[in-house]
């Protein structure tokens, strides 16, 4: 029997990492010495105290369900975090808990989109924020940037891509591929043009906020842009900060009515985030923050070894970035005088088979000719990995 599926799920491109993740995990199996630098999440374990605060809510008896949005001690943990880091100020009715940043997201496309909207996304973007636009019956317009842009786009970029269609557009910064964060004067430019378009809602999505080491301090655009609070939603959660990815807990805050919409969303899919990974965000952002200090220098001095190792590479350009832990590299130069290769999911083979080195291609991320390096693994990993690509290309 063929099974008629929907075209929602038919109008998902598949991953353009899918044959290449297949591909290492089979050289694995056969024994070769595969180094990943594709992972998207820190090599760190996550902090004691966190771990504590889960195990003693298990003990605790807290395993049942608990509020949708989550609970109020959570909502209110977020609040405070909000004031203290960005000063920003919420009320817990304005905060979303949920499974994850993605599900953020998710949510708000789902409470916000119509069919045939629009919603302007920087590239290179994280690769998952088109599809769920298209899940939500939205439309992506895609505003692309290059490395000689610094991976910006530019304010006119912005006004030619709006719309009378527009509802959304996403900020990402520091940025998932590129590592690159917008300034207080970039964003202050953005949030010039969008005050006089108070039905467009801007996503921020600010993950990556504490693995910054640029000189000016990380700012998100409702902080420098009050006039733009009311047409926020200011996304962030505990995986890469804490070290938590497989906790699944991302928040949400903005405005009520679509804080509420969202969490009509959630309510119809997954509910409540995990009760024991809700305990041990509380701690997250209530304790110690010293493990954000410990796991930053970690990243810092990676950063600087990969940029300045991939910029001796013949035919690689890298740019110094602001946080994250990923370098995005333009290797089209490569993928000119390879014979054989015609774009950068083809190299990515190539690298893989030929080095033993697994990267995630750049139109992956939006991005024809680049490549992701990803710095969340060992200095001796990176040391290797770089090793063998300068001896491919040599």
């Amino acid at each position: 029997m063929a099974i008629q599926l929907s075209n929602r799920v038919q109008s998902v491109k598949p991953s353009a990492t899918l044959a290449i993740t297949a591909k290492a995990k089979a050289l694995r199996a056969e024994g070769k010495a595969i180094i990943g630098l594709g992972a998207g999440e820190p090599d760190f374990d996550t902090p004691d105290n966190i771990k504590k605060a889960a195990i003693d809510a298990i003990n605790n008896g807290f395993t049942k369900y608990t509020a949708v949005g989550g609970t109020p001690e959570l909502k209110q943990a977020v609040c405070d975090k909000f004031q203290r880091d960005n000063s920003l100020s919420y009320t817990p009715e304005q905060v979303l808990v949920s499974s994850g940043g993605k599900q953020s997201f998710y949510n708000l496309c789902q409470a916000l989109l119509n069919d045939g909207d629009e919603v302007i996304i920087p590239a290179p973007y994280w690769v998952s924020y088109p599809d769920m636009v298209i899940l939500a019956g939205g439309k992506p317009v895609i505003v692309s940037s290059n490395i000689e842009q610094g991976f910006k786009i530019a304010p006119e970029q912005l006004t030619a891509a709006i719309s009378d269609k527009t509802r959304l557009i996403v900020i990402n910064s520091p940025s998932n591929p590129t590592g690159v964060a917008y300034t207080r004067a970039d964003l202050q430019a953005i949030g010039d043009i969008l005050k006089d378009y108070p039905d467009i809602i801007i996503a921020s999505d600010d993950m990556y906020e504490h693995i910054v080491w640029a000189d000016e301090p990380f700012c998100t655009i409702a902080q420098v842009c009050p006039k733009l609070y009311e047409q926020t939603v200011t996304m962030n959660g505990v995986s890469k900060a804490y070290s938590m990815t497989g906790w699944r807990i991302g928040y949400a805050a903005g405005p009520v009515s679509l804080i509420s919409a969202m969490t009509k969303i959630q309510s119809q899919s997954t509910s409540n985030p995990c009760s024991i990974s809700q305990m041990a965000t509380l701690e997250a952002l209530n304790g110690d923050q010293s493990c954000i200090k410990t796991m930053l220098a970690a990243f810092k001095e990676r950063h600087d070894y990969v940029v300045q190792q991939v910029n001796n590479i013949s035919g690689m350009q890298a740019l110094a970035s602001q946080g994250a832990f990923y370098t995005f590299v333009n290797m089209q130069d490569i993928i000119d005088r390879t014979e054989g290769i015609s774009n950068d999911v083809e190299l990515a083979d190539y690298i893989l088979s030929e080095a033993e080195v697994a990267l995630v291609p750049g139109s992956a991320f939006g991005a024809e000719g680049y490549m992701r390096i990803s710095f969340a693994t060992s200095m001796d990993n990176l040391q290797q990995a770089l090793a063998r690509l300068e001896k491919l290309f040599t």
